[in-house]
């Protein structure tokens, strides 16, 4: 019966230790995920309906799974995660989202003054303004769901339950780690976008452990993949999107990352030193505000 407990129960509480409680929420997520394929099945053919649909999908799974597990196995509530709404709320995603234009601006700028770059042109100059500003509202709302989702899963969720049986530090390298891995099926993945996405993991989970709140994080992904495609036209972690301005991509791929983008590049390096500095620069304004 002590074996059981000791293989089973935290030692510290009552509750299942961390790795069983990643696993049931897994478990619990997929299952949900599953249920709702069928229907939405239904959307309308195309590639953005379908983004959208399997976005949909993971929103549903990855929401209603942590919430069961947090609130019945964690035994916390789901606002603990990070969640709490305050008046800095709006303030944390608007300077995530605007911190990631400088850092992709520099990866533009580095790749276009190296030669690695030629600009092809705006969107406008290639089709009507209405479709680029409905591909432009389409992948923003894409985007925005992107990062709650995860977020929620990889520094929510992930991390914060590891560091609950582990340490800080081992909570952020294998939560991003796993991060890392999940893209592992995107198109054009290779073991160095892998690397690259650990790193990404890493620099969104200093700005939840700078502010302790879900809500920073989130603006960064959500500037990240906005920026990275919509803004600048590079491919976001492997997929091809109507991006406001178009690009031809031709340096080595070691350093560009390729086809798919900076992520799986060296690239990727001044844009995530930079961004680090505005976390750190953000984070010593909010200590300050707080005295």
């Amino acid at each position: 019966m002590n074996i059981i407990r000791f293989i089973f129960l935290s030692p510290d509480e009552a509750r299942l230790r961390a790795g069983w409680r990643l696993l049931l929420q897994i478990v619990l997520m997929i299952a949900i995920m599953l249920m709702i394929e069928i229907p939405l099945a239904l959307f309308p053919k195309g590639a953005n309906n379908l983004l959208l649909a399997g976005q949909i999908s993971m929103v549903i799974g990855t929401t209603v799974s942590v919430y069961i597990a947090r609130r019945w196995l964690d035994k916390r509530s789901f606002a603990s995660l990070g969640l709490q709404i305050s008046r800095r709320t709006w303030t944390d995603i608007l300077v995530g989202f605007l911190i990631t234009f400088p850092m992709m601006g520099l990866i533009f700028l580095l790749e276009w003054t190296l030669g690695w770059l030629t600009l092809d042109g705006f969107a406008w100059q290639f089709d009507p303004w209405s479709v680029a500003l409905r591909e432009t509202f389409v992948f923003f709302i894409l985007f925005v769901l992107v990062a709650w989702n995860e977020e929620l899963l990889s520094r929510g969720y992930h991390l914060q339950t590891l560091e609950s049986g582990l340490n800080t530090f081992w909570a952020v390298f294998i939560s991003s780690a796993v991060f890392g891995l999940l893209h592992l099926g995107n198109p054009h993945a290779t073991w160095a976008s892998v690397l690259g996405i650990l790193l990404a993991g890493v620099f969104l989970a200093y700005g939840y452990l700078a502010t302790r709140q879900l809500w920073l994080p989130m603006g960064l992904h959500l500037g990240w993949n906005f920026f990275e495609g919509v803004g600048f036209g590079f491919p976001v972690s492997g997929l091809d999107i109507s991006p406001l301005t178009r690009i031809t991509v031709s340096g080595p791929e070691l350093w560009t990352g390729g086809a798919f983008g900076p992520e799986a590049g060296l690239i990727v390096l001044p844009g995530l030193a930079l961004g680090t500095a505005l976390i750190w620069w953000y984070s010593r304004k909010l200590r300050v505000v707080s005295r």
